[in-house]
């Protein structure tokens, strides 16, 4: 009776440390496949040029909000207001810099991640039958994932606009914001890298969905893991790759047929 209740609990768990391992599944995939890292390379600038951009206008916008919020006084509740403003504007600045770098890194890298989904791929199944390989088509391609990146940013946009709006209700709206502000962003981390391989083998929009809600628990530690990479210094500029890399893989473990 003991066995089976603890083979019941540890199935969510396995499945949560499962999606969570996939990004490093993808820093070892891509270290037995070297040719893989001609299509990292350039994601990878393109990783470092927006981190850093973001850095340098992040600093400029923390230190206008220190100007104006955070007037140095020698009172000693003015001390306390301006190491409260203090952590707000850092906060903000940490907030603004990690959806700049999220969005606009994925955007302009989406025509490379989505090669670099493709040639994961092939190298993992053995062949994309019925697929032509994107070298001849490329531009075509890039388009496309240009056009569904922005669609994916704008419901991204209008989604935290919402979340932000429900904030301002009094009382339950806080609380409210602190549940699904976490989830809706895990929500998206998870939607935008399977959703290289999810277009290319043209799901719609409902079938996309089923798949990423078939296995939650495996979904959202996915979506832990491409977090930590965010949040962690440096490991931001390999994020994309890694979380490109590993998505393709979770559905070659997981496609849909087996559903």
């Amino acid at each position: 009776m003991i066995a089976a209740v603890a083979s019941v609990t540890l199935k969510p768990v396995a499945g949560f440390v499962r999606g969570f391992s996939y990004p490093l599944r993808a820093a070892k995939f891509l270290v037995k496949q070297p040719r893989l890292l001609k299509y990292v390379a350039i994601p990878f600038l393109i990783n470092v040029l927006v981190f850093s951009l973001s850095v340098y206008f992040g600093l400029g916008m923390f230190e206008g909000l220190l100007e104006t919020y955070a007037p140095s006084t020698e009172l000693w509740y003015g001390v306390i207001l301006y190491y409260l403003a203090w952590s707000l504007a850092l906060l903000l600045t940490t907030v603004v810099v990690f959806f700049t770098f999220t969005l606009i890194g994925n955007l302009i890298a989406s025509p490379f991640n989505e090669l670099l989904s493709e040639r994961t791929e092939i190298l993992k199944v053995g062949g994309l039958p019925g697929e032509e390989l994107s070298a001849g088509h490329f531009w075509k391609e890039a388009k496309n994932a240009l056009l569904v990146e922005l669609k994916k940013m704008a419901v991204f946009i209008s989604g935290m606009l919402l979340l932000l709006t429900i904030n301002l209700v009094p009382g339950i709206g806080s609380v409210i914001y602190a549940v699904l502000a976490p989830l809706f962003t895990l929500f998206f981390l998870v939607v935008e890298y399977l959703a290289f391989v999810l277009m290319r083998k043209q799901l719609s929009f409902a079938e996309q969905r089923r798949y990423v809600t078939r296995c939650p628990l495996m979904m959202l530690g996915f979506g832990c893991g491409v977090f930590c990479l965010l949040a962690i210094p440096f490991l931001q500029f390999f994020c994309i790759p890694l979380a490109v890399v590993g998505a393709t893989l979770l559905w070659c473990d997981f496609p849909r047929e087996e559903g």
